[in-house]
């Protein structure tokens, strides 16, 4: 009898350490979880009060115990794309195509994973972008959104759509139009009326600068009228005299041959009758 109760003592230990085994070989994929690159965990506690929302678990290799669960986030930069129709300030249809640039916030995953839940996609993300894409283009005419002011449009959907998700765990990076498609009787109206614009601002930029040339001749003309009339008056004949004299000597001092005749019976002036090299 002493002897099987010393066998049953020594085989405890053993049974324990197998047991062991078998549970880790068992349960070994529930008590490791591998994160990949671009993603976060979020731990469920089966018996510690659901979802832990003070932690974000990392990439790499973790350990948890076999009753909790570990729920991943990709927490890289997603895109999402919505074809829709919306009504211009005057009623018309307009089809738009937009997309977003959004991830979860890393260090809120565990409250997006308690409020939301994975399908935060559909949930908040969508349904924002087109609100806010019905409400800004709302705000103008097929012309303004055609040809001036869909950078203005697209930052303000950008604004709107982020306010929107500022409380819903959600960053926001951008907003882009890829396209804008107006009714084709409205395109062909705008279109139409902007080259009238164009061909009206080209006409007047022609006539502007016509009225610069004009006006710079205008002026020009004066200045030599000016310059000539001032000359005018400072020519007496001692000043010419006096010139006529300068140009006698020389040419009189130049070493090519010439007739310099001095004086003549009108002014006084050198006459030059000709000159040989």
């Amino acid at each position: 009898m002493a002897q099987q109760e010393f066998n049953l003592k020594k085989a405890i230990p053993i049974i324990v350490i197998v047991g062991a085994i078998i549970f880790i070989i068992v349960f070994w994929s529930r008590m490791t979880v591998t994160i990949g690159a671009g993603h976060a965990g979020v731990m469920f506690k089966t018996f510690g009060g659901g979802i832990d929302t003070t932690q974000t678990y990392g990439e790499g290799f973790h350990f948890i115990a076999p009753w909790n669960n570990m729920v991943i986030y990709e927490t890289r930069q997603q895109e999402t794309a919505e074809d829709m129709n919306v009504l211009s300030s005057n009623g018309l249809e307009i089809k738009s195509d937009v997309s977003a640039w959004y991830k979860p916030q890393y260090s809120q995953l565990g409250l997006l994973h308690a409020r939301i839940g994975k399908d935060y996609l559909t949930r908040v993300v969508i349904p924002a972008l087109r609100s806010s894409v019905r409400s800004v283009i709302g705000r103008y005419t097929p012309e303004q959104i055609y040809s001036t002011k869909r950078d203005v449009i697209q930052d303000e959907i950008f604004d709107e759509t982020k306010k929107i998700l500022s409380d819903k765990y959600v960053e926001l990076d951008q907003v882009l139009i890829r396209s804008i498609v107006l009714p084709p009787t409205i395109k062909t109206a705008i279109e139409s009326k902007l080259k009238q614009e164009q061909e009206s601002l080209e006409y007047k930029f022609k006539l502007e600068k016509a009225h610069k040339e004009a006006e710079r001749q205008r002026i020009d003309a004066e200045g030599k009228a000016k310059a000539n009339e001032i000359l005018n008056a400072s020519l007496t004949d001692k000043i010419l005299r006096e010139k006529g004299i300068s140009a006698t000597v020389k040419l009189a001092e130049s070493p090519n041959t010439k007739i310099v005749i001095i004086g003549n019976s009108k002014d006084g002036l050198p006459i030059i009758l000709g000159g040989t090299k």
